[in-house]
């Protein structure tokens, strides 16, 4: 499992990601979908999840709706077209940033500088 300090600022960026990817998810199905596909490495906690859940609600890249499932009512998360755009944003962000950090963490393939 990585710290909380390195995958703090991509949490945005995976919940965006995931929501690409599917018409709509509940929070717990995202969390859920997030340990499995990092083999357990990124574990989404309530207390992390449902803030940027909320926070996307209310900058309007999510729009929210309820289904009945069995005796119980689910919250599902969908993407609006903002959600999307934000979505291939972040994701191209992240690559580039993922770039960026390999290329200073080795400094061997990368250009150095003469003095």
């Amino acid at each position: 499992m990585y710290s909380n300090e390195l995958i703090r600022g991509t949490l945005k960026t995976i919940i965006l990601q995931l929501l690409s990817e599917n018409d709509k998810m509940y929070g717990y199905e995202l969390s859920k979908v997030v340990k499995e596909r990092t083999k357990d490495k990124i574990v989404l906690t309530e207390g992390a999840l449902y803030p940027i859940l909320h926070k996307l609600e209310k900058d309007k890249l999510v729009t929210v709706t309820f289904d009945t499932v069995g005796n119980r009512t689910r919250k599902y998360y969908a993407l609006t077209e903002s959600g999307k755009n934000s979505s291939k944003v972040k994701r191209n962000e992240l690559f580039d940033f993922m770039e960026t950090l390999s290329a200073f963490m080795n400094p061997k393939t990368s250009v150095q500088c003469m003095h």
